[in-house]
């Protein structure tokens, strides 16, 4: 029998630039790693790509004048509201240069005691001693000051309120900063709102159009199109962006279907396996220490082939061994269990033998492994091969 189910496996790739054929350097890298390090590729086996090396490949970069000039174009005021951005000087506070450059002065809005994604200002324990509602409480910087001190985030010893204000000051645009976790709190200051929440981003644009804002626009919605020779995405704007250097990002890959579907081809023609493939960004898993959600990109897949759509359809086998089994041991137990494996209906949503099986994507959950295994440091392993995911306890 085997005794090995799912293997995650980082892949080496050399570095790419701009240009690169990435299709042909994905596909030959895995078949040459295979051959190499003495594994065989499988059918159903899962190549994994980040979502960096599709964007770089593409050039898909964007400056913080284009950035800029997008935002100009889109508002009329010289003040804006600039809400809910996270905590982060990989992902927002490149775009904070872009975004203050365009404006005379910004009323940025913190939510607080942590950003959308889990980055902690405060704790809940702090809010409680000192008597704050963050429910309905509206903080001005004084007020926060006098009331928490200069706190420092937890791994960066970063002060993200004095790092985000001086970044505003440095490009001659007047700041103030209050907390608040109402969207339409910002309306008491402009009507000109600029929403940078990720995940809850619908819900605070549409509320903030049902009280009276006159424009209204989130980070999706800037660099949809390109700006001057910008990159851009078409989908998400400068959602899943990060740092590329002091005054520029590179964006989330623009288009990348094609790509997966090239490569599963290319490998098929290969090795006469049908591989699936996808594009991966950050995963959705919470760190218990920090409590920080990795999930900053809009999406953990963007595309992928069609084997991978849907949610896993699995048995609880500790469920079946505690209660349809348990009386059974040793290898009668192990073939009353595959036999019900074999015979499991195609669709076991609501049924008791699945209860506490994830009900999550089957992208999103490839996608957190993926993130874990290739890392974001410097591992060198921007490509995973995933094999076994899609066996099971019957297959030998």
């Amino acid at each position: 029998m085997r005794f090995s189910g799912t293997v995650s496996r980082g892949i080496r790739l050399p570095i790419i630039k701009k240009g690169d054929d990435l299709e042909k350097i994905v596909s030959e890298t895995i078949v040459k790693a295979s051959e190499c390090d003495g594994f065989k590729l499988n059918d159903k086996d899962v190549v994994a790509i980040t979502e960096s090396i599709v964007a770089r490949s593409q050039g898909n970069y964007a400056t913080i004048d284009q950035i800029a000039k997008d935002i100009n174009d889109k508002f009329d005021s010289d003040t804006i509201g600039v809400i809910f951005p996270i905590y982060s000087r990989n992902r927002f506070a490149i775009l904070l240069k872009g975004i203050a450059r365009a404006h005379k002065k910004i009323v940025l809005m913190f939510s607080y005691p942590s950003d959308e994604v889990g980055n902690a200002l405060l704790t809940y324990d702090e809010l409680d001693k000192k008597g704050i509602n963050p429910y309905s409480d509206v903080l001005t910087l004084k007020e926060y000051r006098d009331l928490f001190g200069y706190v420092k985030h937890q791994f960066t010893g970063v002060d993200y309120i004095d790092y985000y204000q001086e970044l505003v000051k440095e490009q001659g645009t007047e700041v103030e900063i209050i907390f608040a976790n109402q969207p339409k709190t910002i309306l008491n200051y402009t009507k000109e709102v600029l929403a940078c929440d990720i995940h809850t981003r619908v819900r605070t644009k549409r509320i903030l159009k049902e009280n009276g804002a006159t424009k209204v626009y989130g980070l999706d919605d800037i660099l949809t199109k390109s700006v001057d020779g910008s990159g851009f995405n078409s989908l998400y704007g400068l959602l899943g962006s990060n740092k590329a250097t002091e005054d520029s990002v590179k964006l989330f890959p623009n288009n990348g279907q094609a790509l997966c579907e090239n490569v599963q081809k290319i490998i098929y023609e290969k090795t006469g396996k049908l591989l699936e493939v996808m594009v991966y960004g950050d995963g959705a898993f919470k760190d218990p220490v920090g409590k920080i959600w990795e999930l900053a990109d809009p999406v953990v897949c963007p595309f992928s082939t069609s084997g991978l759509k849907g949610t896993p359809n699995e048995l609880k086998l500790k469920f079946l061994a505690d209660n349809e089994f348990k009386n059974l041991k040793g290898d009668e137990l192990k073939e009353a269990i595959k036999n019900s494996i074999k015979q499991k209906d195609s669709n076991l949503v609501g049924k008791m033998a699945s209860e506490g099986t994830t009900p999550r994507q089957i992208t999103d959950l490839i996608g957190s492994l993926c993130d874990l295994t290739s890392g974001s440091g410097d591992k060198g392993t921007p490509v995973v091969l995933v094999q076994g995911y899609f066996d099971n306890y019957t297959n030998e």
